[in-house]
């Protein structure tokens, strides 16, 4: 199993779920407000008056053959909407009850 964490700008929310959703990954939990600023590039996402918008993020744990599907789904989300950002990283699930 893995943990797939995916932070987003919020304008991506509908995307990101219909991603999830056509890859046939059901179980997730959403953050609707996170602050933030990538990495490389953007501007930060921080719900402030200087920097008023926000990013959220969703979590989900998935069967290891899931992963590229969906991460595949994300990078041309990704891609097709450089400026609003979007990243996904992967995680090992060691145990789950």
């Amino acid at each position: 199993m893995k943990s797939v964490f995916i932070t987003y700008d919020q304008a991506h929310q509908e995307n990101v779920i219909e991603a999830l959703n056509d890859s046939n990954i059901r179980g997730y939990t959403l953050f609707e407000q996170t602050g933030g600023r990538g990495s490389k590039t953007g501007d930060p996402h921080l719900g402030s008056h200087a920097w008023p918008s926000m990013n959220s993020a969703i979590i989900t744990v998935v069967d290891d053959f899931k992963v590229p599907i969906i991460l595949e789904r994300l990078k041309k989300l990704d891609s097709d909407n450089p400026m609003l950002g979007l990243r996904a990283f992967v995680w090992n699930v060691e145990q789950s009850i």
